[in-house]
């Protein structure tokens, strides 16, 4: 949570009340990235947000289990099923009915007209607005992507030979399918999303914060790609915002051993991968108006990468304490360095931004990098790739001050349908 442009007594924000969005398709369409996105994206915002998953529910209670219990015909099964989906509902209901809490996400198939709307039905009794999310793919080239991406990385199948675990569950899919009825009933909100976001089909939708989590979906997507992290090189001068001073010699030179670092290192991961579509995908450069963030990236420009200049991207602005030393700080504005110790996301110096305030100059950007397909090199300021680094790990806004974001390593970030991953290499 970083975002957040205000607080409430309830803690409620957007005069939304309580809102569950439950996930409607097939396994292998994306559920589970647009929940957990979803989710992150909310927390940002300052959203109370947690996903229910029925299929946590389900390898908590039962481990690993056989793939006939996945079929509707077995009868015993699916009782056991049905009722670990009703606990998970339950506790969401539970969830969103005490502490302030706003948004659940009920992450399961929900495959049939019948079964939405019951829970639609009981979601209303309780006084807490539903919204259907359902993620069709009608391109078969995605459904076995996702498989093979996701779901042989999935906790059902730690251990599993990859060619099994993708067999296994092609055939879980094929016994949904005969069961499986896209939502028609215009009787309740809605949303469709096809082939990742190829087309979006929004119905009965209302409300603000309804409206922000449309928007989001709309610029989602499930295709893999890297997202990578490199501070600017160095100036001559203590770090001054408004001198806006270039890059000194050594700068010149970390600017162009991070190109060629780059170069070298996506060569290799795309030679020993084997995956043709990763060899096709470019590299975008993105970096802030400031001269030593162009001047870090220009050797990517030289050397023909897109680069494109984002003037939020620029890193926090100090305010009169621009230029000054911790010590010289805590001599001319001893008090307020008291308050930046006891708060250090929401301070702000005399005429300066706070982290919060960079948080939230930064949605923009975190919109675009959603919506971005290719490969991204964010070549920033220490300030910004914390907050960037705190919102794609959904880290709480307390933790954005003291992230670690190092000169002279390049971070590596994978998002995935269960999180980012990251790595870190020192630049030669």
């Amino acid at each position: 949570m970083a975002a957040q442009l205000y607080k409430t007594e309830s803690g409620r924000l957007f005069h939304a009340g309580a809102v569950a969005i439950i996930t409607v398709g097939l396994p292998a369409r994306g559920k589970t990235h647009v929940s957990r996105s979803l989710c992150r994206y909310l927390r940002w915002l300052g959203v109370s947000t947690k996903v229910f998953s029925v299929g946590n529910y389900r390898r908590e209670r039962m481990g690993t289990i056989p793939n006939d219990w996945f079929d509707p015909r077995n009868v015993d099964a699916v009782t056991v099923r049905e009722k670990i989906a009703e606990d998970c509902l339950d506790d969401m209901i539970q969830w969103l009915e005490h502490g302030g809490n706003q948004v659940g996400i009920y992450d399961g198939n929900n495959v049939t007209e019948e079964r939405r709307r019951e829970l639609y039905d009981k979601l209303t009794s309780h006084n807490i607005n539903a919204l259907f999310i359902e993620s069709i793919c009608t391109k078969e080239e995605i459904v076995y992507a996702n498989i093979r991406s996701v779901k042989i990385s999935s906790p059902d199948y730690v251990g599993w030979d990859p060619e099994e675990a993708v067999k296994d569950y092609t055939h879980r899919i094929e016994r949904l399918m005969e069961h499986y009825e896209t939502i028609s009933d215009t009787g309740i909100p809605f949303v469709k999303l096809l082939n990742v976001g190829e087309k979006i089909i929004v119905n009965n939708v209302m409300g603000y914060l309804q409206s922000r989590i449309v928007y989001y979906l709309m610029n989602l997507h499930v295709q893999p790609r890297k997202i990578y992290f490199a501070r600017t090189g160095r100036t001559d001068h203590i770090e001054c915002y408004k001198g806006d001073d270039e890059l000194s010699e050594e700068g010149h030179v970390y600017a162009k051993a991070l190109k060629e670092f780059v170069v070298d290192y996506r060569a290799h991961a795309k030679a020993s991968s084997g995956n043709s579509e990763e060899q096709e995908r470019p590299l975008a450069v993105w970096t802030s108006t400031r001269k030593k963030a162009r001047q870090t990236a220009q050797p990517f420009a030289d050397a023909g990468f897109a680069v494109r200049q984002h003037s939020v991207l620029t890193q926090i602005n100090p305010g009169e304490v621009d230029g000054m030393t911790l010590a010289e700080i805590k001599e001319h504005y001893p008090e307020e360095l008291k308050r930046a110790r006891a708060d250090p996301y929401r301070h702000r110096y005399p005429r300066a931004e706070s982290y919060h305030d960079l948080a939230v100059r930064l949605e923009a950007v975190i919109m675009e990098l959603e919506r971005e397909t290719n490969d991204v090199l964010i070549i920033g300021h220490e300030t910004v790739l914390k907050c960037l680094y705190a919102y794609l790990f959904d880290r709480p806004e307390n933790d954005i001050p003291i992230i670690s974001v190092p000169r002279g390593f390049l971070i590596e970030i994978t998002p995935s349908a269960y999180g980012c991953k990251e790595s870190r290499m020192k630049i030669d």
